[in-house]
């Protein structure tokens, strides 16, 4: 399936051609810290690929595999910048939005109430954690090692 190409901030971090300091870079996905951030650690992993939102993902192995590596990324950051906190949470805005980005947390939300922008509406949209987006796009055949 051919992807959506458009030029936006996400793709400008990606290609490099910003001044956005990166906390991880590989082929796949950069990541960087929110820059308004609604949480005690608040990073984005976002694939250098266009890939506009939630809904261009099929159950197919190349974008399971490409959340996994999102969720893996964010992961090793938050672990890494925020040891202490107790709880960790990624998810990612369902549409509209112009380029997938998964939003990776050490929580406390600060403030507090900064987490209602990240709370799930059901069918109306709004948030989706990480794991409930892997179940949707997981690909009805094995996945190869």
């Amino acid at each position: 399936m051919a992807r959506a190409i458009s030029p936006c901030i996400f793709c400008q971090i990606a290609g490099s051609s910003n001044s956005t300091p990166l906390l991880h870079s590989d082929d796949k996905v950069v990541a960087f810290k929110d820059i308004n951030p609604s949480a005690f650690r608040h990073y984005l992993v976002v694939p250098v690929e266009h890939i506009p939102t939630v809904n261009d993902l099929q159950r197919r192995n190349e974008d399971y595999t490409l959340v996994s590596h999102m969720i893996n990324v964010g992961e090793t950051l938050l672990r890494r910048d925020a040891p202490q906190s107790n709880q960790y949470r990624f998810g990612f805005h369902q549409p509209p939005f112009n380029h997938l980005h998964l939003h990776c947390f050490a929580l406390p939300f600060i403030p507090r109430w900064k987490q209602l922008k990240y709370m799930s509406l059901g069918p109306l949209g709004g948030f989706i954690e990480a794991e409930k987006l892997l179940e949707k796009i997981k690909p009805l055949s094995p996945i190869p090692p």
